[in-house]
């Protein structure tokens, strides 16, 4: 069974950074893509950055295009989201998601992922 676990959330000011990470198992990392979405109460989750399955294409969303940076290392399983200049409208639960597609790009659709990690706040405060 896969599992996602993500860790790395926090409290921080305007302006300040975090680095989220997101430890998969239960099956070969280095196969699949990866993305992070996020969500606040009463709206629906929305995707912030997905990594194809070889590091090689990433995608961003349009309101954290240049701040953030979406990683993967395989060596230990692992994606991360550098976040940096963060805003108080980037104050979210962040998911991380997988796809049960081998070596394939990532995709922006929340309903194309299949597996989903237990998610982690960030609260930036203003």
């Amino acid at each position: 069974q896969v599992q996602l676990v993500e860790s790395g959330g926090g409290l921080v000011q305007a302006g300040g950074s975090l680095r989220l990470s997101c430890v998969a198992s239960g099956r070969s990392f280095n196969k699949y893509p990866m993305g992070w979405f996020r969500q606040t109460p009463g709206k629906e989750r929305e995707f912030v950055a997905t990594i194809s399955w070889s590091g090689s294409s990433t995608t961003y969303a349009d309101s954290v295009k240049g701040r953030f940076t979406i990683s993967r290392d395989d060596t230990v399983n692992t994606v991360y989201l550098q976040m940096d200049s963060l805003k108080p409208e980037d104050t979210a639960v962040y998911y991380c998601a997988t796809r049960n597609h081998m070596f394939s790009r990532g995709s922006v659709n929340r309903n194309e992922y299949d597996y989903w990690g237990q998610g982690t706040q960030v609260t930036v405060s203003s």
